[in-house]
This record gives structure tokens, sequence and C-alpha cells, in this order.
């Protein structure tokens, strides 16, 4: 039993404003969980976790309006924020058509642009106050950013393959300036066309590569370019604040301030950020927005007339990477126009019965609802997806991985699985039902939602207490927040010791919680190599034997990768007891539990088939999958354990949770919340934390991100109202 006070809660009824924005999660050497395992360069971890408490904190600061929009007669505030957002994407869309070279630090500059960078200005100046921006540009190459609101095709075309040529010259630069030319592969995908020509004359874009380092990128360039290769280097600020900026993407930012990108932008030795925020905004590589904070004052006194001018509203300037920065427009945009082109309600009155009647009711009167709950809450959008197909509806119900009756949000996309598409490229459907929503990131949210058919319906259902979103965005909580559509909210608790026990930890109470079945065991150990010891024990012996549930139906949950408990030690410990074998497919043997990641952010568990030349055969979620050799080593790894973002929208009849003492730093509330959730009938916590359990649960909340969807949201809402 776990000891804590209190009686015994019940699911939380509503959005958890502490739960809805978490970080990927870290393990103690500092890896993250979606795929990568870098840590965090000293001086870059403390920035940009800095840079989401500057978005939660930052006071207002004053900036220009639009040039032209802010002057129109007659318009709304909402009507000249969206003006101003249809201004920017025409920018947008005619700077990719017609640049051929960067802007000398604004000289060139005019309408919008120089506005923003006067604005700049006085704030660096001290004649206004800093709410100031972030975010920096692409200095190096990225991928290609999500097309304005159009319907987008089953799946992307993928760019092609760097050639043997292209990485053979890409290795030759590389042994110039002495870094592995083991990177020459990653250096020429990630650099694209010219990647060689391009590092030549630019080391720094070195910083595209996973895993390298700012340091690391510094002793390339000063063995190629010699001593000219200083830390004012504008090619070096330019990379830094790309590579700052994908470091916060990683943190789940889409739009940053100002201050925190300085600050780093000092630690690694640039001698005037400042000017380096100015030359990037010159040179248009990054967008810059101006959110309005706290809530609209009274309407101005009509144009003309006598009455006082208002005081303008407080904003805060915020900058983001274009790919970012289109996909929430994008995502707003069709937000808003499935709630603009509803037809109407119609009469399930009928159907509306049971535990999903409130939901059934909401669907069928609105295009856009948003329904929150727990685990049992779950029955609820199933109860939907059979009412609407009773009543001749073309219905689909979405998950974060495909179970049961639901299709993965990512097949559905790719149309590996779901209805298909329309003559017009959207889904042959009437109602979208997508579960785990908080694990939307902006640009699958964008191309999910802009794929949904004008009038048709869409539900986003999801528990807000769990971990967020492994990408940018928190696309879940921010339509909570904009209040933009209906929002349905379960109260089905969930059942026995384990849903008290998860219910009192999302309002931040670890309760005792009784078990007489023995739903929930805690096994204290000392160290980590009693954490592995007893894990293993419980895995193979003690689960199986006490409750007759198979050990392939026990998975094993701990806070990162790295560490003498984490999955890898953990992982290489269970494989030796369940499945011994000498490692021949890239240290996989047939019968292993794996998880195949093949984009960040989506682990799906699978087992090893057999391997040959074409590369390392699956079976994942009952169909073959054949991941190429060269991708084994960074898209598969062992099973038996995971990390709770690999485990988060998918359950197990057991779970066992291990804490060992030095994950107690990289525990908080809703990385508890999700690890105890993912069990369905038992729980074993290997305690190795003390007092840092409770302490995680009661005070440790989720690091903020910032976004700008909430805001866009509000504008297109109130610009849809009718005007008195």
């Amino acid at each position: 039993m776990l000891v804590g006070g209190g009686g015994p809660p019940t699911r939380p009824s509503g959005p958890s404003p502490t739960a809805q924005d978490a970080e990927p999660d870290r393990s103690p050497s500092g890896g993250t969980e979606a795929g990568t395992e870098a840590g965090e360069e000293p001086g870059a971890a403390d920035a940009t976790a800095e840079a989401g408490e500057a978005g939660a904190e930052a006071e207002a600061g004053e900036a220009g309006a639009e040039a032209g929009v802010a002057a129109a007669p007659g318009l709304s505030e909402a009507q000249a924020e969206l003006a101003a957002q249809k201004v920017e994407r025409e920018r947008i869309a005619r700077r990719k058509a017609e640049r051929e070279g960067p802007v000398d630090a604004g000289a060139k500059l005019s309408g919008k642009a120089a506005d923003l960078l006067a604005a700049v200005r006085a704030v660096e100046s001290g004649a206004k106050p800093s709410a100031v921006f972030f975010d920096e540009a692409p200095a190096t190459p990225r991928r290609p950013a999500p097309a304005p609101p159009q319907p987008r095709p089953a799946a992307a075309p993928a760019a092609p393959a760097p050639t043997a040529e292209d990485i053979g010259a890409v290795r030759a630069v590389l042994a110039r300036g002495g870094a592995p030319e083991a990177l020459a592969g990653a250096a020429a995908e990630a650099l694209g066309e010219g990647a060689a020509d391009l590092l030549a004359e630019d080391p720094w874009r070195l910083l595209a590569v996973p895993g390298v380092r700012p340091a690391q990128a510094d002793g390339f360039a000063q063995a190629l370019l010699g001593p000219g290769a200083g830390p004012a280097d504008e090619r070096r600020s330019a990379a830094l604040l790309g590579w700052l900026l994908d470091q916060a993407a990683l943190k789940g930012h889409t739009a940053l301030e100002a201050p925190v990108l300085e600050k780093a932008l000092a630690q690694y030795g640039v001698p005037a950020p400042a000017e380096a925020l100015e030359a990037a905004i010159g040179e248009g590589a990054v967008l810059v927005f101006h959110e309005p904070l706290g809530e609209p004052g009274p309407q101005a006194a009509d144009a003309g007339g006598d009455g006082e001018e208002d005081e303008p509203r407080p904003v805060r300037i915020l900058v983001g990477l274009e790919e970012h920065a289109l996909a929430e427009e994008s995502l707003a945009d069709g937000l808003a126009r499935l709630t603009g082109t509803f037809t109407g309600p119609a009469d399930w009155s009928e159907a509306a019965s049971g535990p999903g009647a409130e939901l059934v009711r909401a669907v069928a009167a609105h295009g856009l609802v948003t329904h929150t709950g727990g685990e049992a809450a779950r029955a609820e959008p199933l109860a939907l997806l059979a009412a609407a197909r009773k009543l001749g509806l073309r219905a689909v119900l979405a998950a974060h991985a495909p179970t049961g009756e639901a299709v993965g949000v990512a097949g559905l996309l790719s149309g590996a699985q779901g209805p298909g598409r329309d003559a017009d490229g959207r889904f042959d459907l009437d109602l979208l039902i997508v579960l785990d929503a908080p694990q939307l990131d902006v640009e699958t949210a964008a191309a999910l939602v802009e794929s949904v058919p004008d009038g048709a319906r869409l539900v986003l259902s999801g528990d807000p207490g769990v971990l967020g979103s492994a990408g940018p965005g928190r696309v879940f909580a921010d339509v909570l927040a904009a209040r933009a559509c209906p929002q349905v909210v379960s109260r089905t608790p969930d059942p026995g010791p384990l849903g008290e026990l998860v219910s009192g930890i999302g309002v931040g109470e670890l309760n005792q919680v009784e078990a007489p079945g023995k739903e929930i065991v805690i096994v204290p150990v000392r160290d980590a190599g009693e954490a592995v010891h007893r894990t293993v024990q419980l895995v193979s012996e003690s689960v199986p034997r006490a409750f007759g549930i198979p050990t392939d139906a026990v998975q094993v949950i701990t806070p990162g990768h790295g560490g003498a408990a984490g999955t890898r030690a953990l992982n290489a410990a269970l494989k030796e007891r369940l499945n011994p074998g000498p490692g021949r497919f890239g240290g996989f043997d047939p019968g292993d539990r794996v998880v195949h990641v093949p984009a960040p952010g989506r682990a799906v568990p699978g087992r090893v088939v057999s391997a040959d030349a074409q590369g390392l055969h699956l079976e994942v979620a009952g169909a073959r999958v054949v991941v190429p050799k060269e991708r084994v080593e960074s898209q598969v790894r062992l099973g038996w354990a995971v990390t709770a973002h690999q485990a988060v929208g998918a359950r197990w009849p057991a779970v066992v949770v291990v804490l060992p003492g030095d994950a107690a730093q990289a525990l908080s509330r809703d990385w508890v919340y999700t690890a105890f959730g993912r069990a369905e009938r038992h729980l074993s916590v290997v305690h190795g934390v003390d007092q840092a359990l409770p302490r995680a649960v009661a005070e440790v909340l989720p690091k903020p991100r910032t976004t700008r969807l909430t805001g866009l949201l509000r504008a297109l809402t109130a610009a849809q109202q009718p005007q008195e």
C-alpha cells in the first residue's frame, strides 16, 4: 500500500491546469524520451528550461501593430488579428518564392518588419519593457513547413535519400575538420543537396546533425577555418539560434520569447546576442507575432468621435520557427472551419442513452467537441461510435496506437488504415473520434484536422492528466483553454484500488489505498542493482505465479533510458532471463520484445520474427514490419522495459514501475500519473526514491510550454460571433 493522507478521491472532473504540457521524459543522464538519447549541453538545459517559465510568467510589453491592418477603419480587434495572420501567411509564401539572399541587419526593411525591428530596438534600449521574443530561424535546413490549409495527401512524398557520392563528399569535409566520418550519412540527410559545400562554407551547420553539440561544432569550424572561426562569427550565431530552438521544440515549445534566448547565446560566448536576434529578424528567418495579454477592454469610441482612446492591450512578442507557426495557424483555421461549416443540430435523441448520452447529445449539435476523463471514460467515445454507426454515419475511431476498434493516428494519416480519402483529399467520413488527444503534437494535429471534410464532426478525447505530446505543441490543452467548443467532462470514475490511487495522484495526493487482492504492491529497494534484480524476479516469477498473468503481459516502466536501472540496463537483464541469445541481428534475436520507433514520439510494441538482407522483421500490432538494417539501431530497441512516454496510450494487465534512487529528479505528477495508470489489474512499484515520490506527486508540476494555439482559436472564435 502507498502511504499518504486524505480520503478516497475521484477522478478530476475537468481539465487539470497542471497536467497539460509535460516535457518529454528525461533519463537521469539527460536522454530524451522520443527516440533520441543525447544529453543536454550545460547551459542549454538551463536556457531552454527557463524558456518555458518565461513563456508562462512574462509581463506585458508594447510593440507595433500590423502596418496597414491596424489602421483600417471599422475592424474589431479579432478581425484585425485575422487579417494580420493572412498578411503574414502571404508574406511567408512570397518570401519562399523570392528570397535569394539575406537582408543586411534590417537596412532594407519596411512595413511590418521595420516596425517589429524598431520595437525590438526600443526594448533593448530600455525604452519599453521586455516581453520579447526567443526563437530563431532555421539556420540549418529543416523539414518543409506544412502547406496552408489545403487537404494533404495520404502520405507526403519522402525526400530523396542522399547518394553515395553526396555522402562521400561530406565524409571528405568531415575528415578535413577532424569530425567523425560516421556522421557523413546523417549530415548529408540533414543538410540535403549540396551538403558538402554547405559544410565547407559554414562548418557550424554541423549542428543540424542530431547529437552534435556546440562545442563539437566549434572545434570542427576552427579546424576548417582556422583563427577566423571566432565566437562572434555571424554563421555561428545563426546556427546556435537554430540549435537552441530545436532544443526548445523538443521540450514542446512552438514559440518563445527573447530574454532567455539572449541569455543562452551569451552562455555560448556570443558577444552581442541582442544584435544576433536583430539580424535574424532582419533576414526574415523567423516569424514574429503579437499575443495580447489579459482580457480585452471596452470597445473604443466610434472612429473620429470625441471619446477618449482606450489604452492599448499589453502584448507579448513571440517568435517561432516557420514550420511550427504555420502548423498552429493551419490547425486553428481547420478547427474554426469545422465549427463554421457545421450544418446544424441533428436529432439523435434515440441514441442518447447510457454512459455516453451526454457526449452523444453534444456531438449531435456541434461540429467540434472535446471530451475529458480517465481510462474508464473511454467507454463513452466507444458508445458514441456505436450510436453514430447505428444512425448510418461513416464514423471512425483513431488512437495514438491502434487498439481494438481504433485505428492508429499515423496509419489514418498515411492511408494504411481507416476509410481512405475522397476526391478532395479529405477523409471519407462523417465523424472522427480521436482518443489520446493529449499525444497530438501540432503538426500531426494540423494534418489530421485539415483532412476532416467540411460539415463533418470531430471529437477530441483524452485524459488531461497524462504526459503531453513528445513533439512541439500542447494541442489538447490549448483547445480546452480556448473554450472554443463544447466540453464534455466524464464523471465515470476508474474502478478499484488502482483507479482510486491514480485519481488521487491526479489531484496531487499519494493516498493510502486498501488493496485486499494485492492489486498494488510496494517493493522497497536500497540501490539500483537491487532494483534490477527485484524487477526481473517480479516479471519472470512473482507476478505470473500470484496472478496468472504471463510474462508477455507484464510491462516494466522506468523514468529514463540511462542510469543503472534505466531501460537499457533493465532490458539487458530481462533479455538474459527471458530470451537469452547472441543478438545476431543487430543485437536482437527472434522472440525479443521490442519497441519500434518509426518517428519521434511514436513507440509501437512488437516482437522480433527474423532478419535477412532486407532488414529486421518485426510483428507489430498483428502485421509484419521490415526495418531496413541501416535504421535498426535508431528505430528498434528492446521493449520489456520502456519509459512512460513510450507507454502512454497503452495498458497492460500488470505493470512494474521501477523508481531507482537516481531517478528522483525525473519524477513529476504527470509522470507518476501516467506510469501508474498503465496497469489494468496489478501494479508493483519497485521503490527506491523514499520521499521523492510523494513530493513529486504533490509539488512537481509539468513544465509549461509556450504556444500560440489558444490565442489563435480565441481570435477566430470571436470573429465568428455575430457583431452587434
